[in-house]
């Protein structure tokens, strides 16, 4: 219990119960990270719904400005960070990390973060014809890609990154692996989900070398624009 609270206190901006905890246990906590997907879906296709009853463009913005709140742009950060760096690193890993590290953002990222915004933007809009219900699972499978990426690929820094490697288990992938097949009997869309995380994972393995924080990041947003675009593609079919 007290890692997924440490887990909804890192990944969102709800509030929690204070908790002591150590290096171990933000580690660890990475277990957890597709139950916060879960409670992040539900408020984004609820707020979604309640902007539907207005206009359809209305629900999607009214999503999209949760889904941003409830996680305080944290992975819109790690894709706007992920995107300076390429950008303005010419292949070198050295400066790669270096721009990664810079808390200030540069034109590759304000580009990239704007680009996912307003594809979020017209996906949603696209759902409202559909069902909200779908939302739901797609943070909720987003978050099952650090759990892998973690397991695959080295860290490209030591410390948290390196101890989230060693917390993730087999079981636990196997585990949530078997969750989302059970979501796939209502919403096969979500079969697309492991093609995802690989893909991302292998082009991480190919262009940077490893994986960090702002990598996780970028790749639940990633991940989960691309399950928005399985979702309108495939109806409910």
């Amino acid at each position: 219990m007290k890692r997924l609270i440490v887990a909804f206190g890192f990944l969102t901006r709800l509030p929690v119960p204070q908790v002591s905890a150590d290096g171990n246990d933000f580690a660890a906590a990475i277990r957890a990270y597709p139950i916060v997907g879960l409670a992040i879906g539900g408020l984004v296709a609820a707020s979604g719904w309640a902007g539907s009853q207005i206009d359809p463009w209305v629900g999607a913005l009214a999503a999209l400005v949760a889904w941003v709140a409830v996680t305080g742009a944290l992975h819109l950060d790690g894709l706007g960070d992920l995107a300076d760096g390429l950008g303005a690193a010419h292949r070198d890993r050295t400066r790669l990390l270096a721009v990664m590290a810079d808390p200030h953002i540069g034109s590759f990222g304000v580009v990239t973060i704007g680009l996912q915004l307003l594809a979020k933007l017209v996906l949603l809009h696209a759902l409202a014809g559909i069902a909200w219900w779908p939302v739901i699972f797609v943070p909720f499978a987003a978050r099952i890609g650090p759990l892998a990426w973690a397991r695959w690929l080295p860290p490209l820094r030591d410390g948290l990154g390196a101890r989230v490697a060693t917390a993730v288990r087999s079981r636990d992938l196997i585990g949530w692996a078997l969750v989302l097949g059970a979501t796939a009997v209502a919403l096969p869309a979500v079969l697309v989900t492991p093609v995802l995380i690989l893909g991302f994972g292998l082009w991480l393995r190919w262009r940077v070398g490893g994986v960090s924080g702002d990598c996780h990041g970028a790749g639940i947003e990633l991940v989960e624009t691309g399950l928005l675009l399985a979702i309108v593609a495939c109806g409910l079919r």
